[in-house]
């Protein structure tokens, strides 16, 4: 494709100019947007993205090309209405555009949207003071990227850096990001297979939720000589369907990595920040992991930020002497630190975890009630607070709930580990009424499956 400076020029001007527009373009135009749309997503950014779409496949004579959003409603650019029970796949905890981190943003912006890097910039600080004061235990410092699996990447240098090992244990079916190293951590062979070599330490696969593998794995390390940098898991499995493991599960995850001397992260990425009924995941088991890891919701649904936060002893290898050994230039920007601190506010504020864990408890005992009447479509339903999977018999069976929501103006999707299983995970304000919708139109969903 050749060069054409003057078309990007004017394209570039032209949707600087819808995106300066209010309210919703006139039908003719926004049919244009549609199919615009789509052609970019074809040509220039991935084809096949678009087969996996429900916006583009279940839609209609027109894609549902989302424009503006609130709460845990959003609209297409037609002005058609969905419910959000995906919460994009646990970033929208506040739903959409909370006004209060939007505006926290839009103020920061005014004055300065990115630091030097070379003086001290406010925000960065404070956001990193906050994550002390609400994190468990004795967690002090942190360090700031742009996603989750940035955030998991620097928990790995953070851990090979202050243990001097190499090797980690990780749960079948984990998902800890897509770059190289987190990659290496993943659970399933679709995403890693087709890599070839990843990590050249070692990486052993546990089964998540079995505490005896865990130890056994350990032990083995210990008696061949091979060192352990830390045990990760997520505390309970987001991509694999919410998966919530034994009661005892993390606490003997945490003596026998103490007994070891082996550090324990915790990717709290998606189960962070109130999710799953508690402010972080492991407060359900009451344990305190060496470094936690945060991302999606930590933005407030507005800006990408991820952080992964440890004691300051373990910490001091990335202070001294170097204390430039791992940098990001945009990571922990002025921007996205402001919507962090703005999310926190809120979350600490209206308490969003005891909502979540209400709503939960109320969703997971409607949601069994509707798998007893359907045992030919369910396997079982699992999860805590409002992280929540719907596990079927069979991959078809899940995508036709979730095509037949979307044409009932619910969205819900999949998981990217275990593909017959179809997440529930809506902003933690969804409501009361929206709860019973998206009950009510499951139903009717799983009734003319049924037919």
């Amino acid at each position: 494709m050749s060069q054409d400076y003057e078309n990007a020029l004017d394209y570039s001007s032209r949707w600087i100019d819808l995106i300066h527009s209010t309210g919703f373009p006139a039908q003719e135009e926004a049919h244009k947007i549609i199919d615009e749309s789509k052609n970019n997503f074809a040509e220039y950014y991935n084809r096949n993205w678009l087969e996996y779409r429900k916006s583009v496949t279940e839609a209609g004579d027109w894609a549902a090309v989302e424009w503006s959003g609130s709460g845990a409603v959003f609209k297409d650019i037609l002005g058609r209405e969905y419910l959000d029970f995906l919460g994009g796949y646990g970033m929208m905890d506040l739903g959409w555009s909370h006004p209060e981190v939007v505006n926290t943003v839009r103020a920061q912006l005014e004055r300065s949207p990115m630091p030097s890097q070379e003086l001290l910039d406010p925000l960065r600080g404070v956001l990193a003071k906050l994550l002390a004061e609400i994190t468990p235990g004795d967690l002090k410092y942190s360090w700031f990227g742009a996603s989750g699996t940035e955030a998991n990447e620097a928990a790995m240098k953070i851990a090979k850096l202050y243990s001097g090992k190499s090797a980690f244990i990780v749960g079948v079916k984990a998902f800890h990001g897509k770059t190289m190293g987190s990659l290496s951590l993943m659970g399933k062979s679709d995403y890693r297979a087709p890599m070839g070599n990843l990590y050249a330490g070692q990486v052993y696969h546990v089964p998540f939720g079995d505490a005896d593998a865990v130890e056994r794995q350990l032990e083995i390390c210990d008696k061949v000589g091979i060192g352990v940098a830390a045990v990760v898991f997520e505390p309970i499995q987001g991509e694999s369907g919410a998966i919530v493991p034994p009661d005892d599960f993390w606490s003997r995850v945490r003596a026998a990595t103490k007994k070891h001397g082996v550090l324990l992260i915790a990717d709290e990425v998606q189960t962070g920040m109130g999710r799953t009924g508690k402010l972080w995941g492991v407060e359900h088991w009451n344990v305190v992991p060496d470094i936690l890891t945060v991302a999606k919701s930590l933005g407030g649904g507005v800006m990408p930020i991820s952080a992964v936060t440890t004691t300051e002893e373990i910490f001091k290898p990335m202070m001294y002497p170097n204390p430039f050994m791992h940098t990001t230039t945009t990571g922990g920007g002025a921007l996205a630190c402001s919507a962090a601190i703005a999310a926190i506010n809120v979350t600490l504020r209206e308490k969003l975890w005891e909502q979540a864990a209400l709503k939960g408890d109320y969703l997971l005992e409607n949601l069994n009630k509707i798998a007893a009447q359907y045992p030919q479509f369910y396997e079982k339903i699992t999860g805590k607070g409002l992280l929540i999977g719907m596990h079927f018999k069979n991959p078809e069976t899940g995508y036709k709930v979730a095509s037949g929501l979307f044409k009932r103006g619910v969205l819900v999707a999949g998981t990217l580990t275990s593909a017959q299983t179809i997440r529930i995970e809506p902003p933690l304000v969804v409501t009361q009424e929206q709860m019973d919708a998206l009950l009510n139109r499951l139903g009717d969903t799983l009734k003319e499956i049924k037919q």
